[in-house]
């Protein structure tokens, strides 16, 4: 077998590269009325739905995608044709046959069908760590999504390669923030800010590493950090001993629910709107601001609301109910507890037989975790079925194709980020690893 090593020197002389589909910008219409789940075409194959502008079935169908959103190609029939037990039985003879070579990263949100050949299990943090930790591998299959392989490939080394054997999962979140919006705010808010007196800077940049290598790298040169939903407050801390005031992309829940649990109002937090004049603000508003919120969100935790808290309360009166950060303030505050995803894992995880949990995340971890937890019971707030749709994309027909494709020599998907790009992303990215909680 041709050495994964080679396949990756090889890549650039071959069409082998990741390639991004490029279709104009996309308004949907109102959700489709289904009680079951959020969209009728849940059950369809990603492959099916692939080549079609947008985000697919699932939590962001409404949203808006960019222009700039992947689109994946089509693969050869066949893996689209296989059966699950061809399909299981090809992933784990590539698997066996690149050894250690290879490690797949899974997303916690993946769904079980992938989670199963994941050599580690984790949020985006934890798996781009892992990508950074292992330098003798060669190739990491990330079944994630895009932003998330840039990181890793960010962290990686440079003879390593990141893979991504879907490229239309994205992300709606970080798609709500592009590198040209992001330049042009932060010119705005120079003309209106000025140049600081003192030695702390007027504004510095903090994205969620829901984000961009373009965004990551912009706060990079700007003095600004990455975040993630485990340090999100220490970053903050970090970012007002340098600066008067924070702008916070993509996510205005994450950097609302924190910036309020540190003592700030919502005055203080005004909303950046990227498509109005100074974010739709005043100049005293600006000037007046502690954390300037970036109007973005996340499609499946923006579906969260007090009233299912209610219901979970009055249905099991002893029941603790964990919320993500990325949901709505009023759900954060009605919770019993808040954190990333590794955090919810944990407290789960630290629960008493009889105990009850209802949980605001993505139905894929929740259901993984009651899968886990017999002895207990555990359930998503939202009764409503409504998966990330972009990380729905990640199938085994194209796991399947792209551990061949590295078996017979061919690297499909490689995600690579520019040079440039990646050396001042890289510095955010240090600073999120230096600053823990």
């Amino acid at each position: 077998m041709t050495s994964v090593a080679n396949i990756i020197a090889s890549a650039a002389t071959v069409e082998q590269r990741s390639r991004t589909m490029l279709g104009d910008t996309i308004t949907f219409g109102e959700p489709t009325d289904i009680t079951t789940t959020c969209d009728s075409q849940l059950s369809t194959e990603p492959w099916q739905i692939d080549t079609e502008p947008g985000y697919g079935p699932g939590a962001s169908t409404n949203d808006e995608a960019p222009s700039t959103a992947p689109h994946q190609g089509p693969i050869p029939a066949e893996y689209t044709d296989a059966s699950e037990a061809e399909l299981d039985a090809r992933i784990i003879a590539a698997k066996e046959t690149l050894g250690d070579r290879l490690k797949i990263l899974g997303h916690f949100y993946q769904r079980d069908e992938i989670v199963k050949y994941a050599d580690f299990v984790g949020d985006s943090f934890m798996l781009a760590q892992a990508a950074k930790d292992h330098p003798e591998t060669e190739a990491f299959v990330f079944c994630g999504v895009h932003f998330m392989a840039e990181t890793a490939d960010i962290l990686s080394d440079e003879q390593q390669s990141v893979i991504l054997p879907n490229l239309a999962a994205g992300c709606s979140m970080a798609d709500m923030a592009t590198i040209d919006q992001v330049e042009e705010a932060w010119e705005q808010l120079m003309q209106v800010l000025g140049t600081s007196n003192d030695e702390r800077a007027e504004v510095i940049p903090v994205t969620y590493m829901n984000s961009s290598a373009a965004i990551k790298a912009f706060c990079g040169r700007n003095d600004g950090i990455v975040c993630t939903s485990s340090n999100a407050t220490t970053v903050l801390e970090w970012a007002f001993e340098r600066g008067k005031r924070v702008i916070f992309f993509p996510d205005q829940h994450l950097g609302r629910n924190t910036a309020k649990a540190m003592g700030l109002t919502e005055e203080q937090m005004p909303l950046w709107r990227p498509y109005l004049p100074m974010g739709g603000n005043t100049q005293q508003q600006l000037e007046d601001a502690k954390v300037i919120l970036w109007n973005g969100f996340c499609s499946v935790h923006k579906r969260f609301t007090v009233a299912q808290i209610d219901k979970a309360r009055a249905d099991y009166p002893d029941v603790t109910v964990i919320a993500h950060p990325e949901c709505p303030a009023p759900v954060v505050e009605a919770a019993d507890g808040v954190g990333s995803t590794e955090y919810i894992r944990k407290a789960i995880e630290a629960g008493q037989p009889g105990d009850v949990f209802a949980v605001g995340t993505e139905i894929n971890l929740v259901n993984r975790l009651q899968a886990q937890h017999p002895e207990m019971t555990i359930f998503c707030l939202d009764p409503v079925i409504c998966p990330c749709s972009t990380m729905y994309r990640i199938h085994p027909a194209y796991l399947a194709w792209v551990l061949e494709g590295l078996v017979e020599g061919q690297v499909h998907n490689q995600i690579c980020v520019d040079a440039t790009v990646a050396t001042d992303a890289s510095v955010a990215l240090e600073r999120m690893l230096a600053a823990r909680p």
